[in-house]
């Protein structure tokens, strides 16, 4: 059993999926108050900030989960999009290239710290225009970093991946899961 303190239903279902037992347990924490413009020391930041805030709300008689999780595409670090036209932007910027996707976790059980901070790289194919209309349509998008679904809309463009698919899709549940099992 563990404490997912996030409210993402992505999250909720790799823990699932895994066959882990979960308490979703959502915290509030102001990502904005974060100024770095590096996307590792962001997300480990974001991370972080996380983590304080559940240790003040939560004992850890159940372990404490927490993760953010950032796109980078050519060194730029593109979070959530606040509306359409910030998707679309964001999704154009995409297409067509590289980018990174970066999930700082950290795990909190008895006196064990566990800090991951993994990479899972993609490059993709041109999105089709039509297409990404009728995801931005969606909505989809909303509340995913760089509006970006790699188990949705992106995975039938991804043209090569290095890295895992949890860890994109914002936990990187394989490295975390030993450290649930002792």
């Amino acid at each position: 059993m563990v404490r997912l303190c996030s409210s993402s239903d992505t999250r909720a279902a790799l823990l699932k999926s895994f066959g882990i037992e979960f308490i979703q347990s959502p915290i509030e924490f102001d990502e904005d108050s974060i100024k770095t413009k590096d996307a590792k020391s962001f997300v480990y930041e974001v991370a972080k900030g996380k983590y304080k805030k559940a240790l003040q709300e939560f004992d850890v008689e159940i372990p404490i989960l927490v993760a953010d999780t950032v796109i980078e595409a050519n060194g730029e670090i593109l979070r959530k999009a606040k509306n359409k036209e910030e998707a679309k932007k964001i999704l154009e910027q995409i297409s067509g290239s590289e980018i990174s996707i970066i999930t700082a976790s950290i795990l909190k059980k008895d006196k064990m710290e566990f800090i991951d901070i993994s990479t899972t790289k993609y490059e993709f194919k041109e999105f089709d225009k039509e297409d990404l209309q009728k995801y931005l349509d969606s909505k989809e998008w909303e509340g995913k970093a760089g509006a970006c679904m790699v188990e949705g809309f992106c995975k039938k463009y991804i043209k090569k991946t290095q890295g895992l698919e949890s860890n994109a899709m914002g936990l990187p549940v394989e490295k975390i899961k030993p450290w649930l099992e002792f």
